[in-house]
């Protein structure tokens, strides 16, 4: 299971951008992930950044389009970038044929439905078994921060709500920010974990948000959003994440970016206000 396949390797910015393939026990599939390590992993481990990408995209989208190298470079952080879901002929997809659902929108939960609970455990994937493989095939320390985008930017959310500790940073673009509530999430909740929306709270950043105990962590959430996203009043609804956190007494800062999309042009012309975002904490 720990046996890992280049597949690729490109020398960006004095560094390595490496794609592998490995088998999953947790999805009971191949993945494939990508992983930049910076110069300054060639002379000892450095922290991690774990990117989750959003739904229809692979490891690919935010490697190629995103430009985080150059600054990665600089500050000595690693990217790993998983797939946004299992894939394969055994895998289901989405018996209607929709992209938002199935291969690529595995929505990073553990599905507990049938079919998909033999496989749609990305939440395992993303917070376990992944960095375990990472952590002893790579020179990366244990030094973890998070984000995303879309529904990335959900799954780092929850990843780092539900994991108190295991990340010194957590940060999203344009996330799906109340699941429960928006038809991308119903559609993804209802087939992989139930009707019953009670056990969707757990999944849910809001909903982790306002169950936090009074001495509970609150890593500072850093969430960038365009003004102009066409998913903005439908899908991601950033107020409800800023009633939640203001409740709870979460600290947050939420930019609304004027005329930016939805797309990696977005991701990009931001992305090196996030980097710098975690190494402050990494650095801690």
């Amino acid at each position: 299971m720990n046996t890992l396949e280049q597949i690729a390797a490109n020398r960006s910015f004095g560094g390595w951008h490496k794609r592998f393939r490995h088998r999953s026990a947790v999805l009971g599939c191949d993945m494939v992930f990508a992983v930049y390590l910076p110069p300054q992993a060639e002379d000892g481990p450095v922290p991690v950044l774990y990117w989750l990408s959003g739904l229809t995209c692979t490891d690919e989208n935010f490697m190629q389009k995103a430009g985080a190298q150059r600054v990665a470079a600089e500050l000595g952080i690693a990217i790993v970038a998983p797939d946004t879901s299992p894939r394969g002929a055994d895998v289901p997809g989405d018996p209607d044929g929709g992209w938002d659902f199935g291969h690529g929108a595995g929505f990073y939960v553990n599905a507990n439905q049938a079919p998909w609970d033999r496989h749609y455990r990305m939440y395992d994937y993303v917070v376990d078994e992944l960095p375990a493989l990472v952590e002893a095939r790579f020179p990366v320390t244990t030094r973890r921060a998070i984000s995303g985008h879309s529904m990335g930017g959900h799954g780092a959310l929850i990843c780092a709500l539900k994991n108190p500790g295991r990340y010194a940073s957590v940060s999203a673009f344009a996330p799906i920010t109340h699941p429960a509530d928006c038809p991308w999430g119903e559609k993804a909740f209802s087939r992989y974990l139930g009707d019953d929306r009670e056990t969707w709270k757990a999944w849910d950043a809001c909903e982790l948000i306002a169950a936090t105990p009074p001495d509970g962590e609150r890593l500072p959430l850093m969430v960038d959003q365009g003004d102009a996203d066409s998913f903005l009043a439908t899908q991601l609804r950033p107020e409800q994440l800023r009633t939640a956190c203001t409740l709870a007494g979460q600290p947050l800062t939420l930019r609304l970016q004027p005329g930016y999309d939805h797309s990696y042009y977005f991701i990009a012309s931001f992305i090196d206000d996030h980097l710098r975002h975690h190494a402050a904490a990494l650095r801690r």
